[in-house]
């Protein structure tokens, strides 16, 4: 089964309570999805560890119920 926006965002809410968090569902199946998170936690570190502490939020989800997700990663200064 599709995993719904409110529950990716959720999932990264509970993960990143600080972040300000984007989704988009890309191709309109719920299987499709880009997230845009902005948090101090991404804070010194490189692209690659900011989205697997992402992977790790989804609790395996991702490649089950989440087939496909495009991310954008950043501090708040990064983000402007």
């Amino acid at each position: 089964m599709p995993m719904s926006a409110d529950d990716l965002r959720a999932d990264l809410s509970e993960a990143f309570p600080d972040a300000d968090i984007a989704i988009e569902d890309l191709a309109g199946d719920g299987d499709h999805y880009r997230a845009r998170i902005v948090s101090e936690a991404f804070r010194g570190l490189n692209r690659v560890r900011q989205h697997q502490l992402v992977y790790a939020a989804l609790k395996g989800k991702m490649g089950g119920e989440l087939h496909a997700l495009a991310l954008e990663t950043s501090t708040p200064t990064e983000a402007g």
